[in-house]
């Protein structure tokens, strides 16, 4: 049996009808930059997650870099990340200019160690960064707490946690302002780049509506040095049918982690906790094990795909090495990127899909 890693067709064709007629709309509207589409799906989509203010912009990476450039963060700040993320959130902050401040994870959860944050605030610290990795939401509780405390902007980065709750309330209602990011391959995806700011603060959500327009309100009338970073009309519309099911698939990306933890019986595998279930919307699922590697070849070769998320750190990639960072400082972001490993997770798994990689595990 062949089970990839990602399928978007069973997500796709059940949708087919449905985007098709949304292509068409946009096309014979004959307008396709920032009209009804993005205004509606901006609307609905904070609606979603419970907040006041929705900016669309391109991707993800603007989203941050563009909260960051709102809340006036730039050369001699400093602004904390994990050491165990995409690099896309560490490059947000060297985007704007400011300095990388990298925190370890927690080995169980993957998510930044919220009892390491405080030894690394110093007096030029502006913000945290907390990322919701894997689709699982980060303590924002002691997040909150410090950032309350110092006086430091709390930004969510939500780009692989369309969904998730914390504690009763909606990822990207929890902080100052959250960045998503509707890269196709995300729980609610695009079928291109796309991304989204959001916010209940009114003075940021003018500013960043302006930043992402070149830096202009009114057309050719520029307050700041801004990007051209908008959401596509139809990429917008797309994402208005598909944010209509996100919690259906969500739900099914739960109980294949479900079946996946449950099932899977073999001591040479660590698998996330049971009670990890319903807190995470699972954008991939991880796993540990000292023999990463022989078990990608072995899975590979049963059909399995699986990808590492992710092989280096931040700390040791090429284009961070101005950090000054070598093997063995950041030492559980070098376990992690050493022994994880992604199963197949996505909507439309069939059970005999789902049990073909169970047993092929219990089997290893």
């Amino acid at each position: 049996m062949e089970v990839p890693f990602i399928n978007f067709e069973p997500m796709h064709n059940e949708i087919r009808d449905e985007i098709i007629e949304a292509f068409k709309k946009v096309y014979d509207r004959n307008w396709f930059i920032l009209g009804e589409s993005v205004e509606k799906f901006e609307k609905n989509f904070l609606k979603f997650c419970n907040t006041d203010y929705c900016i669309s912009c391109g991707n993800g990476l603007d989203a941050l870099c563009l909260i960051l450039r709102g809340y006036d963060i730039g050369v001699g700040d400093e602004v904390i990340v994990p050491s165990n993320t995409y690099i896309a959130t560490a490059l947000a902050v060297s985007n704007v200019g400011a300095k990388v401040v990298l925190v370890e994870p927690d080995i169980k959860t993957f998510n930044i160690d919220v009892n390491k944050i405080e030894e690394a605030i110093t007096k030029r610290t502006k913000a945290i960064i907390a990322v919701h990795l894997y689709g699982r939401p980060v303590e924002v509780d002691k997040v909150r707490v410090l950032c309350e405390k110092y006086n430091l902007k709390f930004i969510e980065d939500a780009a692989q946690a369309h969904g998730a709750i914390y504690k009763g309330e909606k990822i990207g209602s929890l902080g100052d302002a959250a960045g998503f990011s509707f890269y196709p391959g995300k729980n609610l995806g695009a079928l291109g780049d796309g991304g989204a700011i959001l916010t209940s603060d009114i003075v940021l959500a003018q500013k960043v509506r302006a930043l992402r327009n070149y830096g202009s309100n009114i057309k050719y009338h520029n307050e700041y040095k801004g990007v051209n970073s908008r959401l596509d009309e139809i990429q917008a519309e797309f994402l208005i049918v598909k944010l209509r099911y996100l919690y259906k698939w969500n739900n099914e990306r739960q109980k294949i982690a479900r079946l996946y933890i449950e099932r899977i019986n073999n001591s040479k595998l660590i698998l996330p906790d049971l009670n990890l279930v319903k807190e995470s919307v699972w954008h991939v699922f991880p796993l540990r094990t000292e023999c990463r590697n022989e078990l990608k070849q072995y899975l590979k070769d049963k059909g399995i795909g699986t990808l590492i998320h992710y092989p280096i750190p931040i700390h040791l990639q090429k284009a961070y090495k101005d950090l000054g960072y070598k093997l063995g400082d950041f030492p559980i972001a070098e376990e992690i990127s050493t022994t994880v490993l992604s199963l197949p997770m996505w909507y439309g798994m069939s059970e005999d899909e789902v049990n073909y990689v169970i047993d092929v595990l219990n089997q290893w």
